[in-house]
């Protein structure tokens, strides 16, 4: 019982965290494209309250444990872009190869076609800011961190990745695209889980926003599916980008676990040792 309400608790906390960003997100960029798309300027405003969203998260030491928002050193983070940006390369070709086999409405900002670039391009960016810090916080931070008090660390990543995924209904339910939302909150869950910390992810999430809203998403509509169109030499290289990637993202995994599983020097005895072996 005890575990069943930690999971409500989690899932509440996580869902609160990204209605506060994203509604009020979904509610400037309405207003935005209603009264100019000339000038962006819902992405300053809603840059100022992202960051009094993360200064009231981490306000106390509390919540500072609870957002699991820890420095990492150097090396953690190089591999933990490198495990999750081959991550999102082979999710990418794995939503391509399903908009290809399965008929799926498309991603769409209504009335973001009709933008001049740098709105639009100011609205891609600011999204993918606004999805990463909101979902890692909430589901990453606040959900998964809360889940491992009670639950060992990969049944806490899947909970997490489910809920990540239940979140994104607001995209149709499809299960396809609900497979690759867990996928890729499983890929952001071992991250967290791995580094003990999010920041490390914060970047992943924003790179995998971008290239989905512009190589992916802006795409979907225009793909055919395979039974009537068949299966052109595209669909194939997507099928192997899907598994390409998501070997190499593994190794890079591993690489990433090796590297945080090493005690970390401190600043004094790396240079106490420096000046032994001069």
């Amino acid at each position: 019982m005890n575990r069943f309400f930690t999971v409500l608790r989690s899932a509440a906390m996580a869902f609160a965290i990204l209605a506060v960003a994203q509604y009020t997100w979904g509610a400037l960029l309405i207003a935005n494209l209603k009264t100019t798309t000339l000038i962006p300027w819902a992405t300053p405003v809603m840059l100022a309250a992202l960051w009094v969203m993360w200064r009231f998260l981490s306000a106390t030491p509390t919540r500072r444990h609870l957002l699991r928002s820890r420095p990492v050193p150097a090396a953690q983070v190089t591999w933990t872009f490198a495990a999750g940006a081959l991550s999102v390369i082979s999710l990418a070709g794995l939503w391509i190869v399903f908009f290809q086999l399965f008929k799926m409405t498309p991603n769409l900002i209504p009335g973001a076609e009709n933008c001049p670039w740098w709105t639009g391009l100011a609205m891609a960016i600011t999204g993918s800011l606004v999805s990463p810090l909101s979902e890692e916080a909430g589901f990453r931070g606040y959900c998964q961190s809360t889940l491992e008090r009670v639950f060992p660390g990969s049944t806490a990543v899947m909970i997490s990745s489910i809920l990540f995924a239940i979140a994104h209904l607001n995209h149709g339910f499809f299960v396809p695209k609900l497979l690759v939302y867990f996928l890729f909150g499983m890929v952001m869950g071992g991250l967290a889980y791995v580094n003990r910390s999010i920041l490390p992810g914060i970047p992943v999430h924003s790179f995998g926003d971008m290239v989905f809203f512009i190589m992916v998403w802006r795409y979907d509509g225009g793909r055919s599916l395979v039974w009537s169109a068949g299966a052109d030499s595209w669909f194939w290289i997507h099928v192997a980008q899907t598994i390409v990637f998501g070997v190499l993202s593994v190794m890079a995994f591993l690489k990433l676990r090796k590297v945080s599983s090493a005690p970390v020097m401190p600043a004094v005895a790396r240079l106490a040792l420096g000046f032994q072996n001069a």
